[in-house]
């Protein structure tokens, strides 16, 4: 089985988790995906409509209701629970460039089991270039469109509070990572989003 669906059943995926839980995370999701997309198609080695999905899907824990951290343990739990194992990966990190939930900017909204099963798997989980592609185009997706990174860092600060260096310090890594596999500047892969509805 394919560890993640088309792009037409994850528009399908999100647009039902819509219906559950409306909210600009989903318009974040699909920045995610544009970003995903267009940086994927400018490396080699990366599959643009895997990278697409990944980004489309990997808040989808947000289906369940507003949570925080606990939108991960939805997210993965429920990806698994479809088969789609690349998803649920990117579910669980996204939020974690360092493997260490020291990384989460927000509230540990979570039961123990969840939060067991997030430590755990996070753990065991071998970074690849989606998972970090993910993180990097999650730090660069508003909820309207695409931000300029120190400028989504700083929203999410202001917003909860906190941004910690060693996460913030990541996502500059991450940026000059793909602009060195890319050999271009990061915002003109990405652009603006063209929004179709």
């Amino acid at each position: 089985m394919k560890k993640y669906p088309s792009k037409e059943k994850a528009m399908q995926i999100l647009k039902e988790a819509e219906k559950c839980n409306p909210g600009a995370w989903v318009r974040h999701s699909r920045v995610t995906a544009h970003c995903a997309q267009k940086i994927a198609e400018a490396c080699d080695g990366l599959d643009p409509d895997k990278a697409y999905v990944l980004g489309l899907l990997h808040d989808i824990g947000r289906k369940f209701g507003f949570r925080q951290l606990g939108h991960i343990s939805d997210g993965y739990t429920y990806m698994m629970s479809l088969g789609y194992t690349d998803v649920a990966k990117v579910c669980l990190t996204h939020s974690f460039h360092n493997k260490s939930l020291d990384d989460y900017v927000g509230k540990f909204d979570t039961s123990d089991e969840e939060l067991n099963l997030i430590k755990t798997n996070l753990q065991k989980a071998v970074f690849d270039d989606y998972d970090r592609l993910i993180q990097l185009c999650d730090s660069l997706a508003g909820t309207e469109d695409v931000m300029h990174i120190e400028d989504r860092m700083n929203d999410i600060k202001m917003r909860y509070g906190n941004y910690p260096q060693e996460k913030w310090d990541a996502n500059i890594r991450l940026k000059t990572y793909f602009e060195e596999k890319a050999g271009r500047n990061i915002y003109n892969i990405v652009g603006a989003m063209v929004w179709n509805d």
